[in-house]
């Protein structure tokens, strides 16, 4: 039998480890498709793969076609070698001769699908619906690459998703000392490192508030209980938190509590609503069934489920 080494088109003259063995007892080692003469040497190759190739030889090559009955070696790829294609991807349909809408698009005008798809996302993991995941994660990561790419054409300040990677990567190393640096006394479990986490982005980012960096334009609920977890962290009394009888202040109250019972008041509220829409159109299924089309209030007591 012959053995088939496949190379990776982006690692080049990179063997895998358990081509090794193969190579080592090899009768002869050939290059196939795909493989560069420059790299022959380094690669060991004695020639050009002949049409017909003896058992015990070795091919290496980018494409295992040609060779349906040998024994294959494939060379992993790295992790996040497709991000490479994606970004690709992006820059050709960005580029010109690509897509004419890509074409026109700016961070404003992309603004409504980075948040459509992050609700997409959101009722997805909700659902537990693990393809529809994969899929809304990929339209995710798609508004990333798109930003970035429109951000690298700015004239005043430009950047790409390598500097957003960079910077990102400097972002999780320097806020996790005790995995990259081997030691920090100030974490020993997953709530120390929460706290570790926020005390080491207020020193980096210089902020003088607690409540700096949250994000007012968030929903009202998750806004409210992102403050009373941030203000409560940094020993604020919950008597002083906002009291009063009017909608605003009793939603805030309702929230403040959820949080400082460890729940999270948007996500308890979602489903809440999702039990209400399911309710609701399953009355209205029924409804229908029964030749119902107005449902009145009567109706809805008869036909919402308890």
């Amino acid at each position: 039998m012959i053995t088939v080494v496949v190379l990776s088109e982006r690692l080049d003259a990179v063997l895998p480890a358990a081509a090794l063995p193969a190579l080592r007892a090899a009768k002869a080692v050939y290059a196939g498709e795909g493989v560069p003469l420059e790299f022959w040497s380094s690669l060991g190759v004695d020639g050009p793969a002949p049409a017909v190739v003896e058992d015990g030889a070795v091919v290496i090559t980018t494409s295992a076609d040609a060779y349906p009955d040998a024994q294959v070696i494939t060379t992993l790829e790295p992790m996040g070698a497709a991000l490479l294609d994606a970004a690709a991807v992006m820059h050709r349909l960005r580029s010109p001769g690509g897509c004419p809408w890509d074409a026109e698009q700016d961070h404003q005008s992309l603004r409504q699908y980075l948040v459509e798809e992050t609700f997409e996302l959101l009722e997805a993991i909700e659902d537990g619906d693990r393809a529809a995941m994969r899929e809304e994660l990929g339209d995710v990561l798609l508004q990333v690459l798109f930003h970035a790419r429109v951000a690298a054409e700015d004239s005043g300040d430009p950047f790409d998703i390598d500097a957003v990677a960079s910077e990102l990567v400097a972002k999780l190393v320097g806020r996790h000392p005790h995995v990259f640096e081997g030691h920090d006394p100030a974490v020993h479990d997953a709530t120390s490192q929460q706290h570790r986490w926020e005390e080491l982005k207020q020193v980096e980012k210089r902020r003088e508030s607690s409540v700096d960096g949250v994000a007012l334009g968030q929903p009202a609920v998750a806004l409210a209980a992102k403050l009373v977890q941030r203000t409560k962290r940094a020993g604020f009394p919950v008597d002083l938190l906002p009291e009063g009888d009017d909608t605003g202040t009793t939603l805030f109250a309702v929230t403040a509590l959820s949080k400082l019972a460890g729940e999270d008041p948007e996500t308890e509220l979602r489903q809440v609503c999702r039990r209400f829409a399911a309710n609701v159109r399953e009355a209205e299924a029924k409804a229908r069934a029964e030749g119902v089309e107005s449902l009145t209030a009567e109706d809805w007591r008869r036909f919402l489920p308890s």
